[in-house]
């Protein structure tokens, strides 16, 4: 525990917190450099991935049906003779961030859009610091004085700031895909595209005929 934190009473609260902000501010993604820069199997990349984000009890773990997911909806690229590289590994570690508190949808489509004509390490780059932007900032906003009544009244703004920010992120994706071509964004409304409506009203005209 850093010295600065030992200025305070050492309650529940108190440890609870200086908890959370320990791990805000110190756990982080492993850089891009410092990622296997061999080929990794299905199963290692499974046991890989939890490093990477900051977990609190039980969470969704990673599971080869959903790297399989990802690939086929076009967020991860192939593997390359059932190997996966450190950019699988970058694609996976911002998937799996975005998908807490975005649709599969949308994180796709903040993804596409923020790699399109970039690198794999450039993209992950970015990533790992709007990611350390956004640790730090909610560190930041902890009060490590903050006493156990007080504890759900913090939870509570938290959790609205984060419904918050939703709301915002939401409007912008929305605004993103307005941009895109017809049948993406058909299929991120889930509307049909007017193929898949015309194809549909002629398989019904066979049906009743």
């Amino acid at each position: 525990m850093p010295l600065s934190l030992l200025t305070f009473p050492l309650t529940e609260s108190f440890l609870v917190v200086a908890d959370i902000v320990i791990r805000l501010e110190e756990e982080r993604p492993q850089p891009w450099e410092a990622m296997p820069d061999i080929g990794l199997y299905m199963d290692q990349i499974i046991s890989y991935m939890p490093r990477q984000l900051i977990h609190y009890g039980v969470s969704e773990a990673l599971t080869s049906a959903m790297v399989n997911n990802y690939i086929k909806d076009g967020m991860l690229p192939r593997a390359e003779g059932k190997r996966y590289s450190r950019t699988h590994l970058a694609y996976l570690t911002a998937i799996c961030a975005l998908k807490q508190v975005l649709s599969v949808r949308d994180a796709s489509l903040l993804i596409q859009a923020g790699t399109e004509g970039k690198d794999a390490q450039t993209v992950y780059a970015h990533f790992c610091q709007a990611l350390d932007t956004a640790l730090t900032e909610a560190a930041g906003q902890l009060d490590l004085e903050v006493g156990a009544a007080q504890l759900p009244q913090l939870a509570l703004a938290l959790a609205l700031r984060s419904y918050a920010d939703r709301l915002a992120c939401e409007r912008i994706l929305d605004i993103m895909a307005a941009h895109l071509p017809q049948e993406p964004r058909a299929e991120r409304s889930g509307r049909r595209s007017k193929k898949e409506a015309v194809k549909a009203e002629d398989k019904g005209d066979g049906a009743r005929g």
